[in-house]
């Protein structure tokens, strides 16, 4: 999975680079996400290591970090990044999603999620996308389940949070046999 930028009317996504960390870190501080305990945003202060590990991803192939850029202002939003692929499987994670709070709620999301899963399917051929949020993240669960994936179940104990807490997890998934109804879905929410 090589570096490559998605664009769309809203939104454009960017290979997260060093140029980004200003911006991210204006994101990351639009609300303080850092102290959202259902997430694991990093505070602007740990930047350098999520740049260093949406790197190592690249270099190992086995994801794609991006810096999503509102294109009415051309400020960095957030980021979000294709990770855990599978070539051989032919399966992808979208994940590690954020937008400062001024983003959230707008079409932002929405084409991201549309330009990454238009990749994934028709760019790269793939079967399966997946989805994976905390149990307790209601706000990010509806989101998903907005977008047409289906949740398929809850991985318990799946990860330690930043505070120590044993988190929950649900998967959600959309295969490629869903894609054409859910790619019609998103194009009709971003027209309205």
């Amino acid at each position: 999975m090589g570096p490559t930028t998605l664009e769309g009317k809203f939104v454009r996504l960017e290979p997260l680079s060093e140029r980004h960390r200003e911006g991210l870190c204006d994101a990351v501080r639009d609300g303080a996400l850092w102290k959202l305990h259902v997430t694991a945003v990093p505070h602007p202060d740990e930047m350098e290591g999520f740049l260093d590990r949406a790197r190592e991803m690249l270099g190992a192939g086995s994801g794609l970090a991006f810096a999503t850029i509102d294109k009415a202002t051309g400020r960095v939003a957030g980021s979000t990044r294709f990770m855990n692929a599978s070539a051989e499987d032919k399966r992808v994670e979208i994940g590690y999603t954020f937008l400062g709070k001024t983003h959230q709620r707008t079409r932002i999301n929405t084409e991201a999620k549309l330009l990454m899963l238009t990749h994934a399917f028709e760019t790269l051929g793939w079967y399966r996308v997946e989805l994976i949020t905390d149990y307790l993240n209601t706000r990010s669960r509806q989101a998903i389940l907005r977008l047409g994936a289906k949740e398929e179940g809850l991985l318990r104990s799946h990860m330690i949070m930043r505070d120590g807490r044993v988190r929950d997890s649900v998967l959600f998934s959309i295969i490629k046999s869903e894609w054409p109804g859910i790619k019609t879905h998103l194009t009709m929410l971003l027209a309205r």
